[in-house]
């Protein structure tokens, strides 16, 4: 277990104290002052948690003091209280080390979902299509919002393509191990003989940029309008409202028809282009800051088999992590808590792992 010296606790504990005193000034301009209320918000709890470890660990120095005593009833509660003590300071030692990880500065966006049917024809695509249904019942029940940015519908019902935005706190950092092939074994709709198909899918989990994330000049900017086809509405046949932009620098194409409007298709199609220039750059410098390692749950690769849902026997299985949940049905009615809760501890166990080697 990783274990914070004394000396890392004073420190932390004397810049939250000097954060303080700088707000209590009122000499701070305006931009210092922001910066410095920004650093304290993020601190402070770090700092409680510091704090809660360093008073534990003197608890802990007195009891075992206490148990050295030639009384032996105070002996004896000495040892029952600091036995109390070590389960309470491990804990603290856990969550001072957890909240002095490096987090990712994307956890708290927005997150553009994009899921893709795969191997198994119109299987694939309603597989696609309860993979959404799947992440919008989570998000609604974590309070998010789901707007759909494009949807390319296939014939049985389900989705070819369909890419959605999901706003609110901390989504990134909920949905990002989501990334990867979703693999499913069922016995189709359309199987007169129930035979057991494998079907796959494919999620990106993207986190969502912002204009000030991602320059992209006019120049590096090719926009072609056409006519949009499929469904749609009598629109689609006579309008010339589809856009599509290609970023000539990284050779990225967008497409966008699903609006009336050949400026909210440009709108949509803007905001989808900037998500992807915004993690190309993401996956540049993780690559450059970490030699490109990938840990086993967050390699966010999209080729990766990352779970199977397998409804014979009412299971899921994540193989990153080799948990199989016996709940299929109430995970595809969004009850994910477990199973996310799970890739997220993983994480942060081999985040730790990683601090200690």
């Amino acid at each position: 277990m990783t274990r914070i010296s004394p000396e890392r606790i004073a420190q932390i504990e004397a810049r939250r104290d000097e954060l303080s005193a700088m707000m209590a000034t009122g000499d701070l301009p305006s931009d210092k002052f922001v910066a410095v209320s920004k650093e304290y918000a993020e601190l402070e709890p770090v700092a409680a948690a510091a704090g809660e470890v360093r008073r534990l660990r003197a608890e802990a120095m007195s009891l075992t003091a206490m148990t050295r005593e030639a009384d032996p009833e105070l002996r004896a509660m000495a040892g029952e209280e600091l036995r109390a003590n070590e389960a309470a300071l491990e804990q603290a030692e856990h969550a001072l080390a957890l909240s002095l990880l490096p987090r990712d500065a994307a956890d708290e966006r927005a997150a553009m979902l994009e899921i893709r049917a795969g191997t198994g024809g119109d299987e694939a695509g309603l597989f696609a299509g309860d993979l959404l249904r799947m992440y919008t019942k989570y998000a609604e029940a974590q309070g998010w919002k789901v707007e759909m940015i494009s949807a390319n519908t296939s014939e049985a019902g389900g989705y070819k393509e369909v890419v959605a935005s999901v706003a609110g706190k901390g989504v990134f950092a909920r949905l990002k191990f989501e990334s990867g092939v979703h693999r499913v074994q069922r016995v189709p709709v359309t199987e007169s003989g129930g035979r057991i198909h494998t079907s796959a899918a494919t999620v990106a989990v993207l986190p969502e940029a912002e204009e000030v994330d991602v320059e992209i000049r006019n120049e590096d900017l090719r926009i072609d309008i056409y006519r949009a086809s499929g469904a749609g509405g009598q629109h689609v046949n006579t309008t010339d409202s589809a856009v599509r932009l290609t970023h000539i620098p990284t050779g990225l194409v967008v497409i966008q028809q699903d609006q009336r409007s050949q400026h909210k298709n440009r709108d949509k199609a803007m905001q989808v282009l900037r998500t992807r220039l915004y993690e190309l750059e993401r996956e540049r410098l993780a690559s450059e800051r970490s030699g490109a390692r990938k840990s086993m749950v967050g390699s966010g690769d999209r080729s990766e088999r990352i779970r199977t849902y397998n409804f014979p026997q009412g299971r899921v299985t994540d193989h990153r992590i080799n948990l199989t949940l016996h709940r299929l049905p109430e995970i595809l009615e969004g009850q994910m808590d477990e199973l996310i809760g799970a890739l997220i501890a993983e994480d942060e166990a081999e985040r730790l792992a990683a601090l200690d080697g």
